[in-house]
């Protein structure tokens, strides 16, 4: 028994200082995946554990013509929309949160009566979801199964309750998320097979293709089982024979390998009892099929069922969300918190299997590691905000994603900006890592190599841009200290030329501070300039941003509200002038200077909240609330946008994230902003302060990292002073000082 405790154990992530200890699962009802499945929240509530490969969720994304829910008619990047219906399957490894469609494929299916293969006749409606922390169930109208769903790290159980008759279990590699095609199976025995499925092509980029290997075992010995596949139309013979259930094939005498664009397999049974389950156990590897088996057999022992490795899901997610506690505010409010935190800890997500191997990456070889590997590092959303949190909470996960970042780099020669699974997809803009790796190293995470770390920033700031992967427009940035238009169009994505300045305005900003800490002062100088250079894009006229025309004009014509519904816009990416304009978290004050001092910076960033030129679910623009906490006597403006924000954009619907939660950059917004504070300059270690939605909150830190194992933020008043220990805060305090003193009071 111990033994099998042990295996079992091993498949949770482990935490240190004792978190189980704090494991109590009532925190678990405050969480609902179905927050943030709809209105492009791209959310699923499929289970996962924390951090985990392995994700399985509820497919509904490609269903019946009459339906119109096929993903090829739109363009969909999650596997499951809350305002859907017509369910056709489990997908495993699924991303959360994105923009993009990839992943979500090896889809699991459960029917009833004769084998059909076509996913548009076998999908069916289903009623009766319920989702909680890794666990997702749902019965299948058309056959009247109870099909559930758990996970482990790199694992997944699926349990389908039969009704008597026949039934059947369909492995389909044809559909899923993904824009790659081509697949394989390998028939292992009469319950098991493993095989693997092409992935890739992520935002456009047609190099970001990688396979993901999969094992699977059926708990029950089929009647029959075998192969489908997809035929082409076959010339001149069609009269001969005429593959079963319409344009698929099925193969019930083959039992070797087969490869194809659109396959699958099937397993088949005559005879079941009323009420019979049947469980089907999926492990999976980006290295190799051996991989997968090994991740299956280690993570789901023999002798383990479907309802002990729930129990540990749910345990792995109690020890974690229970490292911040809060008390008072109301049901809602605890509903929006935990399941913004939930969804925090799902990107990054590990890569290495159990015996240590990952793909390397933009690599066919395998490394090692003794730690853990992360990946899906979508950075220009998440130096904002998630990583900070981890920093704060999570800080040995931190770690962990900073060592990833490091090794990239070592393995190819540059740190990532949107890696995904081995491959760099070059997805948005900016050199977003730098400001992670900086932002960890000031707060006292130091277990990574920082003279690489180091040698890696000092590379993408000063290549020349025909030599440099992460800022191939470099070179008019250093000449003239700005980009102008049609520098750079590779992205598929327009002319961004204002938005990249912008993004390497930050990145050289924090890398000032280190150079200068490694004494390269001339470098440090250098970059300090630099990160001033957003100056040559403020225009008067238009009191915005402006982009920049080769010869140093302005663009004219120009609209600043043009980009507002994402529509194509010269300079920016995804979003107008206005939500760029106050994005220079660095040099605020200087920024107040050019808009004339004071009074009209206030009055004019007020306009964007009041005028309905901020947006929710955009990036550059989400600190703009914070802004009010760098002048003198407007902090309450801060407190007021901050509070109507969450009530408007933050709720408990389906529709309850404004937009892409982005890998959980939104919903780190949500957290910060109920607790109180938010890093509002990405590589500087600080906090803009705000009124807690909470009584008290409290975090416990981690003291392999922190000298404390707790901080509390405590709601004893809204007049707007605050106390950290004993001292007056004003609305902006350092790290190292609330660290140092271990509350913040608000009287």
């Amino acid at each position: 028994m111990r033994r099998y405790l042990f295996s079992l154990l091993s498949a949770a992530a482990v935490l240190p200082f004792h978190a189980y200890e704090r494991g109590d699962t009532a925190v678990l009802r405050y969480v609902d995946p179905f927050i943030g499945t709809t209105n492009f929240g791209t959310t699923n509530p499929g289970a996962v554990v924390p951090n985990g490969l392995m994700s399985v969720s509820p497919f509904n994304v490609t269903g019946s013509e009459i339906n119109r829910y096929d993903k090829d008619a739109r363009w969909w990047s999650t596997p499951y929309d809350a305002t859907n219906s017509f369910f056709t399957g489990f997908s495993h490894v699924n991303l959360s949160g994105v923009g993009c469609p990839e992943l979500g494929s090896v889809v699991t299916m459960a029917t009833t009566g004769p084998l059909n293969v076509d996913y548009r006749d076998y999908g069916t409606t289903y009623t009766g979801e319920r989702a909680t922390p890794g666990y997702y169930s749902l019965s299948l109208d058309k056959y009247g199964i109870k099909a559930e769903v758990t996970a482990t790290r790199r694992t997944a159980v699926e349990r389908y309750t039969f009704p008597a008759g026949e039934g059947n279990i369909l492995v389909n590699l044809g559909i899923g998320l993904t824009n790659e095609t081509g697949g394989s199976i390998r028939r292992i025995s009469d319950t098991e097979i493993a095989g693997s499925r092409l992935m890739g092509t992520f935002c456009y980029n047609p190099d970001a293709v990688f396979p993901m290997y999969f094992a699977l075992r059926v708990s029950k010995t089929p009647t029959a089982s075998g192969f489908w596949k997809k035929q082409p139309p076959m010339q001149g013979v069609e009269a001969e024979w005429t593959p079963d259930n319409g344009k698929y094939k099925i193969y019930k005498a083959y039992g070797r390998d087969m490869s194809g664009d659109d396959l699958g397999y099937w397993f088949s049974y005559d005879s079941l009892a009323a009420d019979e389950q049947i469980e089907v156990r999926i492990g999976v590897s980006f290295v190799s099929v051996e991989n997968a088996i090994e991740n299956l057999d280690a993570e789901q022992p023999a002798g383990s069922g479907f309802d002990s490795i729930h129990e540990l899901a749910r345990a792995d997610w109690a020890a974690h969300l229970n490292r911040i506690e809060v008390e008072g505010g109301d049901e809602r409010q605890r509903r929006v918190f935990y399941t913004g935190l939930y969804h925090t800890l799902i990107h990054p997500n590990i890569l290495q299997d159990v015996n240590g191997e990952y793909p390397v990456m933009e690599s066919a070889e395998t490394g090692h590691t003794d730690r853990d590997r992360y990946t899906v590092f979508s950075l220009w959303d998440t130096y904002r905000n998630l990583h900070q949190l981890m920093a704060l909470v999570y800080p040995e996960k931190q770690a962990d994603m900073v060592n990833s970042m490091v090794d990239i780099y070592k393995e190819w020669g540059w740190l990532p900006k949107w890696e995904l699974y081995g491959r760099e997809t070059f997805t948005m803009e900016g050199d977003p890592a730098i400001p992670v790796i900086i932002d960890t190293w000031r707060k006292g995470i130091r277990d990574f190599d920082i003279d690489t770390a180091y040698e890696a920033m000092r590379k993408s700031a000063t290549l020349p841009g025909k030599y440099n992967r992460m800022r191939p427009d470099i070179d008019p940035y250093i000449e003239r200290g700005y980009i102008p238009l049609g520098v750079h169009q590779g992205d598929n994505s327009g002319d961004n030329s204002v938005s990249h300045a912008l993004e390497y305005y930050v990145a050289d900003n924090a890398l000032a501070w280190l150079a200068a800490e490694r004494g390269d002062r001339e470098l440090a100088r250098e970059l300090e300039k630099r990160a001033k250079g957003y100056r040559h894009y403020y225009s008067k006229e238009s009191g915005t941003l402006r982009p920049l025309n080769d010869d140093g004009s302005f663009l004219s014509p120009f609209d600043p509200r043009q980009g507002e519904n994402f529509e194509p816009v010269p300079g920016f990416h995804e979003g107008s002038a206005w939500n760029y304009t106050f994005f220079v978290p660095h040099d605020v004050d200087g920024l107040v200077r050019l808009m004339g001092g004071k009074k009209p910076f206030v009055e004019k960033l007020q306009r964007v909240f009041d005028t309905g030129l901020y947006d929710p679910a955009n990036e550059p623009d989400i600190a703009y609330p914070y802004l009010f906490t760098r002048i003198k006597g407007e902090e309450h403006r801060t407190r007021k946008e901050v509070s109507r924000l969450l009530d408007r954009y933050f709720t408990t619907s389906p529709d309850g994230i404004p937009g892409n939660d982005d890998t959980g950059t939104m919903s780190a917004w949500a957290v910060f902003s109920m607790m109180g504070l938010y890093p509002d300059c990405p590589g500087v270690p600080e906090y803009a302060l705000t009124l807690p939605a909470f009584d008290k909150v409290t975090i416990h830190l981690n003291p392999d990292y922190y000298d404390t194992d707790t901080l509390t933020i405590e709601r004893l008043g809204d007049e707007g002073r605050i106390l950290s220990g004993n001292r007056d805060t004003g609305h902006r305090i350092t790290h190292s000082d609330l660290i140092k003193g271990g509350s913040l009071r608000h009287y």
